[in-house]
């Protein structure tokens, strides 16, 4: 039987990583406020096996099977026992309270990739752990375009389908086929771009109630030193304009439907508004950066504040881009 446990001292978060056939449990530095998550190993049962590799805990089916298959029979025991869980990308937008999560957390790590040229486009089948980085400089050096949005985007290909994440005026709902998912009950199931229901930073996914396993993308044929060029560019912008140089979850809050958000903070005189180790980044109004040891309380607050801060003088409700989880 699968069995997990938290400690109330020290264990904050189960961590079960689904990396093809293979399933590892891990200590995971889950915040990106630096606080120390623990990882507890925990799953024993006929169908897999446990041991210890070089200090982590390494799962794995006994029998060879599709990746699909064992993921799939954690997935509906987890729901079938009713045990909180939360899915997770490259953690690049979340920020999780102090208290941790009680539960399990599935980190999703496939890292499939497939390229297949039809007809003078390419088809590319990716899982949902490759980081969306590292798939835009392999696409560039095959001289394949259309992703050069998503090449400074920190996180993985589930993610950014979860939130439809975009920049520089494209999106992933632009360039997604398909997209494959387990739900709940352990049951395959493969959709459409029309039926994910992508909006912005929106999709049916983003309930956490599916998790994303791989998706379909149709990209163009391209000039490696005109895509090269381009994502320097961004790269360039993404320097110039952030605060990549400080710890933080990306842009705080979402782009209001008739005003720039960042625009509304800094007219409250809100750039380097701070409480406790969290300010308001002088770059950039619209990121909440870790001064040094912040706590997620600290954000927390600041977001509420800067919430109130620009109903009062704008009338205006501005949400968050970023997740938190209690």
């Amino acid at each position: 039987m699968l069995k997990y446990f938290i400690s109330e001292k020290n264990i904050k978060i189960v961590v079960i990583i689904i990396k093809g056939k293979t399933i590892k449990l891990l200590l995971y530095n889950a915040l990106f406020l630096n606080k120390q998550v623990i990882v507890a190993p925990i799953i024993k049962n006929d169908l897999i096996k446990i041991s210890r590799v070089k200090g982590k805990y390494i799962i794995s089916k006994h029998e060879e099977n599709r990746w699909s298959e064992f993921p799939a029979k954690i997935i509906k025991y987890i729901n079938q026992k009713n045990i909180q869980t939360f899915i997770l990308g490259n953690g690049s937008n979340l920020l999780i309270s102090d208290e941790g999560i009680r539960g399990i957390v599935l980190k999703i790590e496939i890292k499939k990739l497939e390229i297949e040229e039809i007809n003078n486009k390419f088809k590319i089948t990716v899982g949902a752990g490759v980081k969306l980085g590292e798939l835009a400089q392999k696409l560039a050096n095959k001289e394949i375009s259309g992703f050069e949005f998503a090449s400074g985007i920190p996180g993985t290909i589930g993610g950014a389908i979860r939130m439809n994440a975009g920049a520089h005026g494209s999106e992933m709902k632009d360039i997604v086929k398909t997209v494959t998912y387990i739900d709940r009950n352990g049951e395959i199931h493969k959709i459409n771009n029309e039926q994910a229901k992508f909006e912005y930073r929106n999709s049916m996914f983003a309930n956490n109630e599916y998790i994303i396993v791989e998706t379909e993308l149709e990209l163009n044929k391209g000039n490696k030193e005109e895509i090269q060029a381009k994502m320097q560019e961004y790269a360039n912008f993404r320097k110039e304009k952030q605060p990549i140089e400080y710890p933080s979850a990306g842009s705080t809050f979402k782009r209001g439907t008739d005003f720039i958000t960042a625009k509304l903070i800094d007219e409250c005189g809100l750039k380097g508004y701070q409480i406790g180790g969290a300010q308001v980044s002088e770059k950039h109004a619209g990121f909440i950066i870790n001064k040094g040891n912040a706590t997620s309380k600290d954000v927390e607050e600041l977001i509420k504040y800067i919430k109130q801060k620009v109903y009062e003088k704008f009338g205006k409700e501005i949400e968050t881009e970023i997740e938190i989880i209690h």
